[in-house]
């Protein structure tokens, strides 16, 4: 497995009860797969397959291949490992010799993949009811920032989801999101046409951004604060029970509010090493 050569390329990270960092062995990324059951079958009505019903463990082909981020609670014995959070990372230089990316099965991401330097797909990110909250967000994305600038990722990307699998009734954030937050054309991912969905579903002078804004997912508002970007076309995943659209960031445009430290840690023990 390629993510467990890589158990290391970050240091976890440390706040109260909860750790951050990368699965080292199968049964931590067991205990990731069975949350994301929890979340993903039990609380949001996704349809399992039988296998997945049977192992009450979300799982697929890429789970093999990835790098599982999680978030541990040291003192929470009832759950698998304690994952309360956990995130799945492929970068593109694991996926180009495994088969390609998750995502590729509802959007062509050839753009994306042609860029220059190392991409990384994000997918899976579910958390914990009672753990939905800033601080295991920022453990999240601070352990993610450090992998980005282990790896050196340019350009980050995959889907993230909105409930319900009828887009009309998303009308607005959706719209929204077309209209004021579509990637540009050297990135811009498209749905596949057998699946597209077209986003437009208002015109543009009748959206109430502010109130787009407050109907998104925490996940997707979060994105859109990292300077990312939405692809053309919006996919309906029945199998999951939701409606789903593709999410680009490029790192270089991504705040200071996670990255600014890891670059003066990068650069000051870059200096030391020359010294």
């Amino acid at each position: 497995m390629d993510g467990t050569e890589f158990s290391t390329a970050f240091d976890p990270i440390e706040v109260g009860n909860l750790v951050a960092r990368l699965a080292v062995n199968a049964s931590e990324i067991g205990a990731a797969q069975a949350l994301r059951y929890r979340v993903f079958y039990e609380e949001m009505s996704a349809h399992p397959s039988a296998e997945v019903e049977a192992a009450k463990r979300d799982f697929d082909k890429f789970d093999e291949i990835c790098d599982h981020l999680l978030v541990i609670d040291t003192k929470r014995t009832d759950l698998p490992g304690g994952v309360v959070g956990t995130y799945r990372l492929l970068r593109s230089s694991v996926a180009n010799r495994n088969g390609g990316f998750y995502t590729s099965d509802e959007y062509e991401i050839s753009r994306i993949v042609g860029t220059s330097g190392e991409t990384l797909e994000l997918g899976r990110s579910c958390v914990e009811a009672e753990y939905r909250n800033r601080p295991t967000m920022q453990l999240l994305w601070q352990s993610i920032a450090q992998y980005i600038f282990r790896y050196d990722i340019v350009v980050m990307f995959g889907c993230a989801s909105m409930p319900g699998t009828d887009p009309q009734a998303l009308a607005l954030p959706l719209s929204y999101l077309y209209y004021y937050h579509l990637a540009p054309p050297a990135l811009r991912p498209r749905a596949l046409d057998e699946r597209y969905v077209d986003m437009r579903l208002l015109p543009q002078e009748q959206i109430d951004q502010r109130r787009a804004l407050a109907e998104l997912p925490p996940l997707i508002k979060g994105y859109l604060r990292l300077g990312g970007f939405v692809g053309d076309g919006a996919v309906v995943d029945y199998d999951f029970n939701t409606t789903d659209v593709s999410i680009v960031v490029k790192t270089d445009l991504v705040t200071d509010k996670y990255f600014k430290h890891y670059e003066r840690k990068s650069r000051r023990n870059g200096d030391e090493e020359e010294a």
